[in-house]
């Protein structure tokens, strides 16, 4: 185990604790029934921000869990990569922001024209 998880695993460990993508939370949380701090951190992750120290402990233990198991890691790594695919030809466009916004938050991949904040 290195001293941080791989940035892929950080990124899963995030979309676990947004429950954005249920086949890989499904996935993980079958995985995890069994290993009680697995479990732990995978419940302490929930609605965390990706650069919580929670969302890192759970990173940490999806990357033991593929060291454990290179089966898992294989097929944790399919499921992500069909989750952030849209087909053959398409885009793929993943926003994240975390953190307290001051104001409204726009996350666009592609847009023609402009944006106008009304009383502005």
């Amino acid at each position: 185990m290195t001293g941080m998880a791989e940035p892929i695993l950080i990124s899963i460990a995030a979309a676990l604790a947004a429950k954005s993508v249920q086949s890989v939370y499904d996935f993980v949380k079958t995985k995890f029934a069994n290993r009680k701090e697995a479990k732990a951190a995978l419940e302490a992750a929930e609605g965390r921000p990706e650069d919580s120290i929670e969302v890192k402990r759970l990173a940490t233990h999806l990357e033991l869990a593929e060291l454990d198991d290179p089966k898992f890691a294989e097929n944790l790594r399919q499921l992500w990569t069909s989750a952030n695919q849209t087909g053959v030809g398409g885009t793929v466009i993943n926003n994240s922001m975390s953190g307290t916004s001051q104001g409204p938050v726009i996350q666009i991949g592609q847009m023609g024209g402009g944006i106008t904040q009304p009383g502005a």
